[in-house]
């Protein structure tokens, strides 16, 4: 007996629960509805009017059309209102797709409308607009949701709501049986599974998800309101818990966290994968890059791992690091099918910002006389890379915080936000640490940024990658040039090995590509190399990282003040050091000539054999 009475106190609890939501639904409703009757009323006489009294038609022929007609414009009139009041949050199950709005409905009451009344384009799968957990969140990459349930007119509803979302492609299912052999046979991200928990044939299909497909969370759907059966559930694997029918922003937000888990569940399998291997498999996307350093290595390894996620990037390190080059591979790896635009914002204003990413409508401002799109629209489907983000000023950075969280822009003099799906790829020299104590960066956009973070070490941190970029620059310089590739000296290692490089990469660049355009035939020379560095060391370049413990007191190394002779004979044994006893070099860090350092050195030696003869006559 305990059994029935249980279903009967359920059955019961489910009733009172109908009703109450009836008399809400009516008390929120009831005066959408009198205007309805309204409407319909006036509709009605004016059809009866125009037909009988005026054309003098058969009134047994007029009414029944008449009839259909204004309940027939009322409900298209009316149908937005009619779902709020039978369907609150927009529920999903309702088995039907809700139409486009009339056209002259304002932008706002529907859909946005583009910029001359036109409705925009249904965005792709991958666009979706939202802050992150909302149920507008964007959705991290493609994914492929699954749907199973017995009633097609559920499928239908639930497909049409996440369609309607931007969630990926969507797979239907009416039979609970095979949804083993699918999922074992194709790539699904999200499992949303509909099965009566009453019966036991419902936790074991859970539990055999959850032990052959541990990686893949399944969101179970049920008419049944029991708190036993929703705990079982939980403790079998399931992910979420929906009662049927389900409110549409708690569905859409459930598949959101269940994608992001998801997807980072996919970023840490990757990223154990390829930190394992001895380097980056893919090499035709690092083609730019040359490294025997083993923190490079890894840092391609990293780039290539996180290269597929949706997530934004932030590329930091000095001036001519490499940051572009690295953004480039990012989206040679991610597989995205759009264009790498690329833009430079440290010199835009608040205004010009919008204007470029953004673009304008007709009529935005003083000479916009046509329709622009920005540097995002022409980015769609691929990546736009910004540089130097670390010069934003605060109106601008909130207008990159949003777009970065609900994938949304205004267009200047447009009140419709636009969708994107372009991922952003950030880069800049400054510390951002820095910049965020100090108050000049927010600290909301500064952890958006964090999902994944690329520091590139300067070229002075690893001098092992001397050798094939010189390489590298000489051959791509011998193209430039039309030239035949020179041969370099092999004095040049040691000569640009004591050098710290403030400008990394790039300048090595320019040096060589300044070097081969003088070039004639034979060995490369190296004094366009010297000159070059001379003129650096001239102007006292440091290195940003160099510690200044050092140059503040430069003689703690001696017991007492050190003379004048001591502290030359200390210096020119420390050049010598620093360039593998290369006079040459040695005598360019010193600034002194080859022959004053030979004279010095020969000095050196003619002092040294006279002190023994000294200290023996003593």
């Amino acid at each position: 007996m305990k059994p029935n009475a249980s279903g009967f106190r359920e059955k019961l609890t489910g009733a009172r629960g109908y009703l109450s939501a009836s008399w809400r639904r009516w008390t929120a409703g009831r005066g959408i509805i009198l205007k309805m009757i309204l409407i319909f009323l006036i509709l009605h006489h004016l059809w009866d009017y125009l037909f009988e009294e005026l054309l003098g038609l058969p009134g047994n022929l007029v009414d029944p059309v008449g009839v259909f007609v204004a309940a027939a414009i009322v409900y298209w009139f009316f149908l937005r209102d009619i779902e709020s009041i039978f369907y609150p949050e927009g529920a999903v199950g309702k088995g039907r797709t809700v139409p486009q709005p009339f056209p002259w409905k304002r932008a706002g009451e529907g859909e946005h409308s583009k910029a001359g009344g036109d409705p925009p384009p249904s965005p792709p799968p991958s666009m979706v607009s939202g802050a992150p957990g909302s149920p507008d969140a964007p959705v991290p990459r493609a994914a492929c949701v699954l749907l199973v349930d017995e009633d097609p007119r559920y499928l239908e509803s639930a497909r049409a709501a996440l369609c309607g979302a931007g969630i990926g492609a969507v797979r239907t299912l009416t039979e609970s049986g095979e949804v083993l052999p699918f999922i074992s046979k194709e790539n699904v991200d999200v499992l949303l599974l509909g099965v009566d928990l009453s019966e036991d044939s419902g936790m074991d299909l859970v539990r055999n998800i959850r032990e052959g497909h541990p990686q893949l969370p399944a969101i179970v759907m049920t008419t049944t309101l029991n708190v036993e059966a929703a705990v079982a559930c939980m403790r079998a694997g399931a992910f979420d818990y929906l009662i049927k029918p389900v409110e549409k922003n708690r569905f859409l937000s459930s598949v959101r966290r269940a994608l992001e888990v998801r997807e980072l569940r996919y970023e840490v399998s990757t990223l154990k994968e390829h930190l394992l291997l001895p380097s980056a498999t893919d090499e035709i996307a690092f083609h730019g890059i040359r490294t025997r350093n083993r923190r490079m290595q890894a840092i391609c390894r990293y780039v290539e791992a996180v290269a597929p996620s949706r997530q934004p990037v932030l590329i930091t390190g000095e001036t001519g690091a490499g940051k572009e080059l690295i953004s480039r591979a990012i989206h040679d790896l991610s597989g995205c099918a759009g264009r790498f635009v690329a833009v430079n914002v440290a010199g835009l204003d608040d205004t010009m910002f919008s204007d470029t990413l953004f673009g304008h409508t007709k009529g935005a401002y003083t000479g916009a006389d046509k329709k622009r799109d920005g540097l995002l629209a022409r980015a769609s489907g691929g990546t736009l890379f910004l540089d130097e983000i670390g010069d934003l000023k605060e109106s601008t950075q909130v207008k990159l915080l949003r777009l970065l969280e609900e994938k949304l822009y205004y267009p200047l003099g447009s009140d419709a936000p636009l969708t994107t799906d372009a991922r952003i790829v950030c880069a800049t020299h400054h510390s951002l640490p820095k910049l965020l104590t100090e108050g000049e960066f927010r600290k909301d956009l500064f952890f958006r940024l964090q999902a994944h973070h690329v520091h590139l070490p300067p070229l002075r941190e690893r001098m092992e990658d001397l050798a094939p970029l010189l390489d590298h620059c000489l051959e791509e310089a011998a193209q430039s040039f039309g030239k035949k590739k020179p041969t370099p000296p092999p004095e040049i290692l040691t000569l640009l090995s004591v050098y710290h490089f403030p400008g990394n990469v790039r300048e090595l660049r320019s040096m060589v590509f300044d070097a081969v355009a003088q070039h004639q035939s034979g060995v490369l020379s190296l004094e366009s190399f010297r000159r070059a560095l001379k003129d650096q060391l001239a102007r006292k370049d440091a290195p940003a990282t160099a510690d200044m413990s050092a140059v503040e007191a430069p003689f703690q190394s001696f017991p007492c003040l050190p003379t004048i002779r001591e502290t030359v004979d200390h210096l020119v044994a420390e050049a010598l050091k620093r360039s593998g006893n290369n006079r040459g070099v040695a005598a360019l860090q010193l600034g002194i000539t080859r022959e004053a350092l030979n004279k010095r050195l020969a000095r050196q030696k003619l002092l040294l054999r006279k002190e023994p003869k000294t200290a023996d006559a003593a």
